[in-house]
């Protein structure tokens, strides 16, 4: 994959991230599973696949900036 199309699909993944992390959807649902409210369950399991997410970003494409040499000539 090219540089341009990975940087494209990381900026899309994130956004997604940001954008669902919100459980608009789940607003005034007062449904329980296992004694808590469906809307708690979504914020567990969404903060595990930000989780996922950002792991793979580090080991992929965190580099890209962070090992640039600096000229302070």
């Amino acid at each position: 994959m090219t540089r341009n199309r990975t940087d494209f699909l990381w900026v899309l993944a994130f956004a997604v991230l940001v954008a669902l992390a919100v459980p608009w959807f789940l607003w005034g649902d007062a449904t329980t599973v296992a004694g808590l409210p469906v809307w708690l369950w979504w914020h567990v399991g969404w903060m595990a696949v930000a989780s996922v997410t950002f792991y793979g970003f580090t080991r992929g494409a965190w580099d890209r900036g962070v090992d640039l040499e600096v000229d302070r000539g």
